[in-house]
């Protein structure tokens, strides 16, 4: 599995579970800049999770919502998404490896040929 694959499969579930990118999610930071915790429910960030922000450790939501009731509406809103991002990534790689085979290998020949030591 790629760098890249693993990333976009992180990001799926990212947006899905906790309705955050991955940088989003990791960092805390938004368009607004980092205010983690500051939308008061279904975006979830790491750092919102530690205690960053202001509803303390564990996050902070709209009243009488909870962590794993905004984790199962978050799904629900967009888990057919995350689903089909989660089957389809994999599937892309696969086939985008097996229709680059061939134009790889004549690059890496050539990169060879001209005495670089790097493969595509």
């Amino acid at each position: 599995m790629t760098v890249l694959e693993s990333v976009m499969l992180a990001n799926a579930v990212s947006q899905g579970a906790f309705n955050s990118d991955i940088r989003e999610f990791l960092t805390g930071v938004t368009a607004k800049g980092y205010r983690p915790g500051s939308d008061g429910s279904s975006v979830i960030t790491l750092p919102e999770l530690l205690g960053a922000g202001p509803g303390g450790i564990g996050g902070n939501y709209s009243a009488g919502l909870d962590l794993q009731s905004v984790l199962k509406s978050n799904i629900q809103d967009n888990g057919a998404k995350m689903l089909m991002q989660l089957i389809a990534i994999p599937i892309a790689f696969r086939v985008g490896a097996k229709l680059l085979k061939k134009p790889r290998a004549q690059a890496n020949r050539l990169l060879k040929q001209t005495g670089m030591g790097v493969k595509v």
